[in-house]
């Protein structure tokens, strides 16, 4: 429904047709612009353009165009003072600009919202507010991946024990497990790029569903607001918030390898552990303890994740029951999204400082490492190289580390002696790759955790993204 100005009234937005004024419990209850405010730069945006727009194809006059650029400036300059009036009963960010824009400029005011809708309207403004946050995530991830594979670069060659189900498994290096993350993170960006061209199309034009009789030139809109196309279907122009929940749905993955980040930094900084330790800055300290030094900015992102989680299920139970077009239920995709978005941004801000500025206890990461049998699969692998069966290989390997067991010792403190007991295939060339660095050093191979490997991949890395980051900033433009 096109809803003109002229049914602007001191008792409410609809006092030209309804009998009498909305209940006070219903308006508090239907009200949007306590939150939906926060779009008031792009409403203004996307109402330039549709002004600009219309006074190019003849609908609105010179005079009025300029009017309406000199009114929604002093709009502008009002909402970034703090001195603009939001009024409850306008109902939302849009009509509280269109009333105070007719209060301004008069009838050219009420002009502005020819061939529009606020259905076309509200979706231009979330797509302009999702693009810009996009973009701006797009740049914090590029920031994290940058720390991620400098401080990977430096313990490229720093040893750690792999897990497995939290079990001592395989040596590999600081460095490549932490290329692990960074592939994480370069995995979100790739998925909110592609979401970006979706999130960067025009519904504004659509009006509340059926398109506009006014000859209106959408692409002309579209150029001026950098969109890279515009929607082909009014009605789904309108009702559509899959961008809206892919953004939330990337989000969330990306919120859920900060949480298993989080976790691991959790369990390091445990003395149990030891493997690092976090910075002042970034924990607490206890009410009762004096001793303690909590980790709760990673175990605060853990349990963020959880609530970026549930917005995209909000989101996705929002539109599951609604039928075409527009209905009120969007009016609640806003805080979802915004909470997101914000959640996203501000955790990430924390990550990049948090883990560029980490200590790492290298000892400590090497003496786990020689806990757990770690190089037992290296010896199951050299008996191959020496022709036993792999499976008849695993066994003989057992044996040995139920010995070391009982002998309280690692693999590489037995003496050759001893480990010739278990096979005549292990001789004297065995004792080079029972050691940590040996093993660590012998995964020579793309996707090992050979040092080589790791600052290969590294290089690699840091190309993919200048390519993948470097346009992420720019909005895309018609031709």
């Amino acid at each position: 429904m096109v809803i003109m100005a002229e049914s602007l009234h001191k008792d409410g937005v609809w006092s030209a047709l309804f009998s009498e004024p909305v209940d006070a419990l219903v308006q508090r209850y239907t009200a949007s612009v306590s939150f939906d405010k926060r779009l008031a730069s792009f409403d203004i945006q996307g109402s330039l353009a549709h002004a600009e727009m219309l006074c190019a194809q003849g609908i609105l006059s010179e005079q009025d165009y300029a009017d309406i650029r000199r009114g929604m400036a002093q709009i502008s300059d009002e909402i970034q003072s703090g001195d603009f009036q939001w009024e409850p009963g306008l109902e939302d960010v849009h009509m509280n600009i269109e009333s105070r824009l007719t209060a301004l400029i008069g009838d050219a005011g009420k002009r502005l919202h020819t061939g529009r809708s606020r259905n076309d309207q509200v979706a231009t403004d979330i797509r302009l507010y999702l693009r810009m946050e996009t973009d701006n995530i797009l740049a914090l991830l590029c920031r994290f991946c940058t720390v991620l594979l400098d401080v990977a670069e430096r313990h490229a060659d720093t040893i750690m024990p792999g897990f497995t189900h939290l079990q001592v498994a395989q040596p590999v290096t600081l460095g490549h497990h932490l290329l692990a993350y960074a592939e994480m993170f370069s995995r979100d960006a790739q998925r909110l790029r592609d979401c970006r061209t979706r999130i960067n199309v025009l519904p504004l034009g659509s009006a509340a569903l059926a398109g506009t009789t006014f000859a209106i030139d959408r692409f002309r809109v579209a150029r001026t607001l950098g969109f890279e196309g515009v929607c082909r279907n009014s009605m789904d122009a309108v009702s559509d918030r899959d961008f809206a929940i892919e953004f939330c749905a990337a989000s969330s993955l990306l919120m859920t390898h900060i949480s298993r980040m989080a976790e691991e930094l959790i369990l390091w900084m445990n003395p149990r552990f030891g493997f690092i330790d976090m910075p002042d800055r970034f924990c607490t300290g206890s009410s009762i303890m004096p001793q303690k030094k909590n980790p709760d900015v990673p175990e605060l992102a853990r349990g963020k994740t959880g609530r970026v989680h549930g917005n995209l299920v909000a989101l996705l139970t929002l539109m599951k029951g609604q039928p075409l077009a527009y209905n009120k239920d969007n009016q609640e995709d806003k805080e979802p999204l915004f909470d997101t978005a914000d959640t996203v941004s501000d955790t990430l801000r924390i990550f990049i400082e948090m883990v560029g500025a980490l200590t790492v206890n290298e000892i400590a990461l090497r003496t786990a490492a020689l806990q757990g049998y770690a190089t037992a699969t290296d010896l199951a692998d050299y008996l191959v190289r020496k022709g036993m069966p792999f499976r008849a290989a695993h066994a003989v390997v057992a044996s040995v580390v139920r010995a070391c067991i009982a002998r309280q010792c690692d693999i590489g403190e037995m003496d050759l002696s001893d480990l010739a007991q278990f096979s005549p295939l292990i001789e004297q060339d065995v004792m080079d790759i029972l050691t940590l660095q040996g093993s660590v050093s012998a995964r020579d191979h793309i996707g090992g955790t050979a040092p080589a490997q790791v600052r290969r991949v590294i290089a690699e890395m840091r190309e993919e993204m200048a390519q993948l980051f470097g346009g992420s900033a720019s909005s895309g433009t018609l031709d």
